[in-house]
C-alpha cells in the first residue's frame, strides 16, 4: 500500500497529521507493507525569500495577530508530543526545502525521504530553523544519511527545479486544495490531520478492499485476517474520481 502526503513543511497540522498517522501504522499489522511518501504543496508560494519571525508575517498576511489560532495548533501539537516555539520559529519560502525532499525520494527513497521530513517540521517549528538556508539543510541531509556534497552541489544549482513546479500544478490538477491531504493507494483520500485511530481505520479498510480485490487463490488465509481487522465496518474513506 502506498500512503501519499501532499504536505508542505511550514504547515503545521502536517506535522500533527504525519505524526498521527505513524502511531497508527505503529498499531498497524500490515504496516511492513506500507510505503509513505511525501508529495509538495505550497501553503503560500509568495513567502519570503528570507526568513523572518512567523509571527510577524501571519499577522501581516491576514490582517490581525494569529495568537488565538497559534495557541490552538500548539495545544493539539503537544498531544502528540510536539513542540511548536513560535517565539524562534521563521517564515520562509519553502521551495528549496521541496527540492531536497524531492532528491531524498529518487535518490534514497522513501523512508530517508520521511526521515528528513521529520527533521525538516522539527527544524522550523521547534528550533527556530530557517528551512530554506542551504548550510542547514545540508546538515539535515547529512542526519539522515544522503551524500553531504551531492546536497551542497545540488542545491547550488536548479537541478530538479522544473520539475517540481511540474508536481505542484500536478497537486492542484488532482484536485488537492488543502494540506495535509493523504492519497491511498491512489484511490481514497483523506483531508487534514485525523486522529490516529482513523487513520487506522482507514488502513484497514483500504487493506481489505485490496485483499477483496486479489483472486482467491492469491489472498488466501492472509484475507480473511483483514476481513476482521475492520471490525465495525464503518471506516469513511473519500474515493477519488
Amino acid at each position: 500500500m502506498k500512503v501519499e502526503i501532499y504536505s508542505d513543511i511550514a504547515c503545521p497540522w502536517c506535522y500533527i497529521g504525519e505524526r498521527r498517522l505513524a502511531r497508527a501504522l505503529a498499531a498497524f499489522p500490515g504496516a511492513s507493507d506500507v510505503e509513505v511518501v511525501f508529495r509538495p504543496y505550497q501553503l503560500d508560494p509568495a513567502a519570503p525569500e528570507r526568513a523572518r519571525p512567523v509571527a510577524e508575517y501571519l499577522a501581516k498576511r491576514f490582517g490581525r495577530p494569529a495568537d488565538a489560532m497559534l495557541a490552538r495548533v500548539t495545544q493539539e501539537a503537544a498531544g502528540e508530543g510536539i513542540t511548536m516555539d513560535w517565539d524562534r520559529a521563521l517564515a520562509v519560502n519553502t521551495l528549496t526545502a521541496h527540492r531536497l525532499l524531492r532528491l531524498a525520494e529518487r535518490e534514497y527513497g522513501a523512508a530517508t525521504q520521511r526521515a528528513l521530513m521529520e527533521r525538516l517540521f522539527e527544524a522550523h517549528f521547534a528550533r527556530g530553523g530557517d528551512v530554506a538556508d542551504h548550510a542547514l539543510l545540508t546538515e539535515l541531509a547529512a542526519s539522515v544519511g544522503m551524500d553531504a556534497e551531492r546536497v551542497r552541489v545540488y542545491l547550488a544549482s536548479n537541478e530538479g527545479e522544473p520539475e517540481l513546479r511540474a508536481e505542484l500544478q500536478a497537486a492542484r490538477a488532482r484536485g488537492v486544495n488543502a494540506v495535509p491531504t493523504f492519497i491511498l493507494d491512489e484511490q481514497y483520500a483523506m483531508e487534514g490531520a485525523q486522529s490516529a485511530s482513523t487513520f487506522l481505520q482507514v488502513l484497514e479498510e483500504v487493506q481489505r478492499r485490496s485483499l477483496a480485490a486479489v483472486p482467491d487463490a492469491e489472498r488466501a488465509d492472509d484475507a480473511e485476517q483483514a476481513d476482521d481487522a475492520c471490525a465495525d465496518g464503518a471506516c469513511v474513506v473519500g474515493e477519488r474520481a
